[in-house]
């Protein structure tokens, strides 16, 4: 049985995609006949605080699923302060450095990127000809952390770039989760081997019913309430005359969201909470149309709530622009607004008729064919 280690920041209790994403390989590699460890911290995002029954501790060791899941100590911080963020790396980091000073490290590795930061601490004290390092980028640092206005074009920014081109250069194979990431890492190193691996979701897909008909267009939003997805500006945006907005998850804009729907009781917009993936599945069922936007186009993002929704049978409404968008009209899954025009995102809901139950099914059938976890994992395996 071949050892494979995973390092991640993010891993399950932790929700949102990165977490989903490092679990799900995770599983499946152990399912599939790996011996999986998997190094993270204990586990503090979104809320920047240890969770309940970490606390306290310096370490947490568990087996869960056949996996054992070492949780190292960090110093846990979601402030927008960036000296706070820098040193809540760099605290993961230390930790890291320390657990490879005394356990034996299995000859695969998988890091995920971004933190850069803790993915160069990897490549860096990991690095040996015989060890393969294998780089998995959810998103493209610093890029995307410039376009969300992160970031300025200064000295850090240069020594981001520097540390980004060290991880590719040091990577025996890098994964993508998008084309677009794929052809930036060649672009800079075009001799590297990559691999794109999306976050296909894997869960027994529902059985799509025709369920009761809405007076006004039922739009979801489920996800992080982060800055990336701007849902505070969207709730702004809308034209509310014959749709709902209903919205879930939890994250940084959760209060702003939270006061100004208690200030505007008039629209049409419901905050149901924080729940779990599985409640969730079952609670997406009952809408009409689920949104996926992004308050600025990322270039290399692709949003994996496109594969979920499509498994779900779920059309989408998606504004986010680039390869996401190009996904929805190749597969049909649903409608596409220009990014960052809310005029033409309301033009698009105006036209929007809802989905018949042989309609969806064609959604969920795309993605049972085009977007199976399982295929994808057999053409990594003999990679790893």
């Amino acid at each position: 049985m071949k050892d494979i280690l995973i390092i991640t920041s993010y891993f399950p209790p932790e929700i949102g995609a990165a977490s989903n994403r490092i679990f799900q390989l995770a599983n499946g590699l152990q399912k599939g006949g790996f011996n999986v460890n998997v190094l993270t911290p204990l586990p503090n995002y979104p809320t920047g605080k240890i969770f309940e029954g970490y606390k306290g501790k310096f370490k947490h060791i568990s087996v869960e699923n056949g996996i054992t899941v070492n949780r190292l100590w960090i110093y846990a911080s979601n402030s927008k302060n960036k000296l706070l963020r820098l040193i809540a790396m760099l605290s993961y980091s230390f930790s890291l450095v320390w657990f490879f000073m005394w356990h034996k490290i299995p000859k695969t590795v998988i890091i995920q990127s971004p933190p850069l930061l803790v993915a160069f601490t990897c490549l860096f004290f990991l690095r040996k000809k015989k060890r393969n390092l294998i780089l998995n980028v959810s998103d493209l640092w610093p890029i995307a952390g410039l376009e969300l206005g992160a970031f300025k074009k200064n000295f850090s920014y240069k020594m981001l770039e520097r540390i980004e081109r060290y991880n590719y250069k040091k990577a025996s194979l890098v994964l993508g989760q998008s084309e677009e990431i794929l052809t930036h890492v060649t672009s800079l190193f075009s001799k590297k081997p990559t691999f794109l691996y999306r976050n296909f979701p894997e869960f027994n897909p529902p059985e799509i019913v025709k369920g009761p008909t809405h007076k006004k267009l039922k739009i979801v939003y489920a996800g992080l309430l982060g800055i990336a997805q701007g849902i505070y500006k969207l709730c702004q945006e809308l034209d509310y005359n014959n749709i709902e907005l209903h919205i879930y998850g939890s994250g940084a804009e959760q209060f702003k969201i939270e006061d100004f729907i208690s200030s505007h009781t008039e629209l049409p917009v419901f905050y149901h909470g924080h729940v779990t993936r599985e409640e969730l599945h079952d609670l997406l069922m009952q809408y009409d149309v689920a949104i996926i936007p992004l308050l600025n186009r990322i270039y290399g993002s692709v949003p994996s709530k496109i594969f979920e929704y499509a498994r779900l049978g779920l059309p989408m409404l998606y504004f986010g622009g680039g390869e996401g968008e190009s996904i929805i009209k190749a597969h049909k899954l649903g409608w596409v607004a220009k990014s960052g025009d809310y005029n033409d995102l309301n033009k698009v809901i105006s036209k929007i008729n809802t989905f018949s139950v042989e309609e969806k099914r064609s959604i969920q059938k795309e993605a049972l064919v085009h977007f199976n976890f399982s295929n994808q994992l057999e053409n990594l395996k003999p990679l790893l």
